[in-house]
């Protein structure tokens, strides 16, 4: 069976499991990627040399998949930030539904599990501008609904955090 499979993202089986100094050099790089070698190996331990190994090897297996600048939304102009849920007919991964990803409004598109289809993350220049994408999505065959929700403040935005957490607490009987 000759299927075409180039969008689908596949795990990459890792070279090895990550380490906790793997986990390290990835905490540092995720706050600054421009970390020197040098620096790298001083704040965790390591030659240079060793930290450019490592670095290579965490590239090679895809962990690092990219190293992406990140820009102030403000200084971009654009300062709301909505999430939007998006209700389809049918299963909602239509080509002509994830074409939306052209607006570089659009930051994230996510199927999901639950009372909504799709997920967007948006972040545009003005409510007049999330009306206009919101337009947009309403003219893409298969789209009956969306809610969206503008966000007022942020506590916590970041990338992917290399660590893990240990133990969770568990629920006692009665505290469900």
């Amino acid at each position: 069976m000759d299927q075409n499979t180039d969008d689908i993202r596949r795990k990459r089986p890792a070279d090895r499991e990550l380490d906790a100094m793997d986990r390290k050099l990835l905490g540092v790089l995720v706050e600054d990627a421009t970390t020197s070698y040098a620096e790298l190996g001083e704040r965790v331990g390591l030659s240079p040399p060793a930290a450019h190994e490592r670095v290579k090897r965490l590239r090679r297996s895809g962990v690092i998949r990219r190293v992406a600048a990140l820009v102030d939304p403000e200084a971009l102009g654009k300062t709301l930030l909505a999430f939007v849920h998006v209700d389809t007919t049918g299963w909602g991964k239509t080509p002509a539904l994830l074409a939306i990803e052209q607006h570089p409004e659009v930051e994230e598109i996510h199927s999901v599990a639950g009372d909504t289809c799709m997920l967007l993350k948006v972040r545009t220049e003005s409510t007049h501008a999330l009306e206009g994408l919101l337009a947009r999505l309403y003219d893409t065959p298969g789209v009956k609904a969306t809610r969206s929700y503008v966000v007022l403040s942020t506590y916590l935005e970041r990338p992917v955090q290399p660590g893990t957490t240990s133990e969770w607490p568990t629920l006692v009987k009665g505290q469900e």
